[in-house]
C-alpha cells in the first residue's frame, strides 16, 4: 500500500511538472474590439482559438486576452502595468491604434503611447510584438499614410517584430464582416486564429 501511495504521489508530481512546463510561456494580447470578441461569446474570439492553432504547430503557449472593445493606445497604456503584474507574460502582442485613428488622434500621440508600452514590456522582461494597423482611406491620404507608416517605423527603430493586419485579409470577404463593415463575424475567427498562429510562431521561442 505504501509503495502504491508513493508511486501515486510521484506520478502526480510529474504531471504537475509537465503542466507547469507546458505553460511556461504566456502570450498577452493587448487589443481592442478586433481581438475582444465584439458582439460574440468570448470563447469564439480568435485569441480564445489561438492556443489550439499554436499547438497544432507544435507550440504550447498560454494566451491571455487583455483586449477591450473601444480601447485606444492610451487606454492600453493605462491598463498595461496591471496586466503585466497579474499575468507576467513572456510576450505581449499590441493590437491597438484603430480607435485612435478613427477618432483622428495625432500620429505623434499614438507613437508616444506605443513607445511607452514597449518600455514597460521590456522592463517586465517580456518581449513586445506589434501588429500593423490601418485606417480607412476616407480619412484623407495624408493622415492615412502618416498613421500607417508609424508602425513599421517603430518596428525598425526598436527592433520589434511587426505582424500583418489580419483585417486586411478578412474585409475583402463580405460574408465574414459584420454589417458595420469594421468587425469580423464569428465565422471569420477560426481563420484569423490560424493566420495569427502562423505569423506568431517564428517569434515564440
Amino acid at each position: 500500500m505504501r509503495k502504491i501511495l508513493t508511486l501515486f504521489i510521484a506520478l502526480m508530481s510529474s504531471q504537475l511538472f509537465i503542466v507547469k512546463q507546458a505553460y511556461s510561456e504566456t502570450l498577452l494580447i493587448l487589443g481592442d474590439s478586433l481581438s475582444a470578441g465584439y458582439n460574440m461569446p468570448i470563447e469564439q474570439s480568435w485569441p480564445s482559438l489561438l492556443p489550439l492553432q499554436l499547438e497544432k504547430l507544435g507550440k504550447i503557449t498560454k494566451v491571455v486576452n487583455g483586449s477591450i472593445s473601444g480601447d485606444t493606445t492610451g487606454n492600453g497604456l493605462d491598463r498595461l502595468p496591471t496586466l503585466l503584474k497579474q499575468h507576467q507574460p513572456s510576450y505581449v502582442l499590441i493590437e491597438l491604434g484603430a480607435n485612435d485613428g478613427l477618432r483622428g488622434f495625432p500620429p505623434q500621440r499614438i507613437n508616444a503611447n506605443l513607445e511607452s508600452m514597449f518600455t514597460q514590456i521590456n522592463a517586465a522582461n517580456a518581449k513586445p510584438l506589434l501588429m500593423q494597423i490601418q485606417v480607412p482611406p476616407n480619412y484623407g491620404k495624408r493622415y492615412s499614410q502618416a498613421f500607417g507608416s508609424l508602425y513599421p517605423a517603430l518596428s525598425e527603430k526598436h527592433d520589434i517584430p511587426l505582424l500583418p493586419f489580419f483585417l486586411e485579409e478578412v474585409i475583402i470577404k463580405p460574408e465574414w464582416m459584420m454589417k458595420d463593415g469594421l468587425h469580423p463575424k464569428p465565422e471569420a475567427q477560426p481563420w484569423i486564429a490560424t493566420f495569427m498562429a502562423k505569423e506568431l510562431l517564428p517569434y515564440l521561442k
